[in-house]
């Protein structure tokens, strides 16, 4: 189990998350917000393909490395936060479908790492879910001596 430092990490994500422009531009939002896991969907826009029609590579890497770092960030202290110090995505399928869903878990809690994997997920409506990729991500704690002002 998670040691959580931080009571109010849903009340913190959300707030943060109402400033997150660029995930309101994709249209992807959590739904899922745990000590250690988060989870977000999305309805696929033409907006999110490649010229081929396949969802595009850098959308599946952006919510993977999304949900990870929110797992990651439901663990630290108040005053910390998360940054992402490595992500290694494999894609397995290309993305196809009407909806995307991507989930978060933190693997191994630390002090200073949190190492966490993620798995995405495209699927038709009401229809079966695809694994099109899964990721692992290295989440480092920004500590706030490590903050310049």
């Amino acid at each position: 189990m998670y040691q959580v430092f931080n009571e109010q990490y849903k009340e913190r994500i959300t707030s943060f998350l109402k400033n997150q422009r660029f995930m309101h531009h994709i249209d992807f939002d959590l739904n899922v917000i745990e000590p250690g896991k988060t989870e977000g969907r999305m309805d696929m826009q033409p907006f999110h393909q490649q010229q081929s029609g396949f969802l595009h590579g850098g959308v599946i890497a952006t919510v993977a490395d999304t949900v990870a770092g929110f797992a990651a960030f439901s663990l630290v202290k108040e005053d910390q936060h998360v940054v992402t110090a490595e992500l290694k995505i494999s894609y397995f399928h290309p993305g196809v479908g009407e909806q995307l869903r991507a989930v978060g878990t933190v693997i191994k809690q630390g002090k200073k790492m949190n190492f966490c994997e993620a798995e995405v997920y495209c699927s038709k409506k009401g229809g079966e879910e695809t694994l099109i990729a899964k990721a692992s991500a290295t989440m480092a704690t920004i500590f706030p001596e490590d903050i310049k002002k």
